[in-house]
């Protein structure tokens, strides 16, 4: 029998860090990189069918807006348009407990499929 998380009591984004700061009625309190937030967004566009999609290009991504759903999760939009799958409180805390094993695990992926965290330049092309 798991244990229920605890609840999420508060939420500090720091926009310039990219930080999510993420506090815990355990007492328990954790920082969350956008970027990781990003790849590991529980949503159905990056969790697939079983089959997670490696996210790359979010070295620099942010948070435009945290929305609450009920008592139990909260909406995440990232500034990349991504805002689709709920993080919920276990989810939350599931990615801050884990997160130095998540985080070598996402950089051993973006290894071994020759990808990279760092973003994709815009250009603007003219054609004459």
């Amino acid at each position: 029998m798991t244990t229920a998380s605890p609840n999420v009591i508060d939420l500090k984004l720091k926009r310039k860090s990219r930080l999510l700061e993420i506090s815990f009625d355990n007492g328990e309190q954790y920082q969350l990189s956008c970027e990781m937030l990003r790849v590991y967004s529980p949503s159905a566009e990056v969790h697939g069918h079983g089959n997670p999609k490696l996210v790359t290009h979010k070295k620099n991504v942010n948070i435009n807006a945290i929305e609450p759903v009920g008592n139990y999760a909260v909406k995440i939009v990232f500034d990349d348009g991504h805002d689709t799958g709920l993080f919920s409180w276990q989810v939350l805390y599931d990615l801050a407990t884990h997160q130095v094993e998540l985080w070598e695990n996402y950089l051993a992926r973006l290894r071994a499929e020759k990808a990279s965290r760092e973003p994709l330049i815009a250009m603007n092309i003219k054609y004459n």
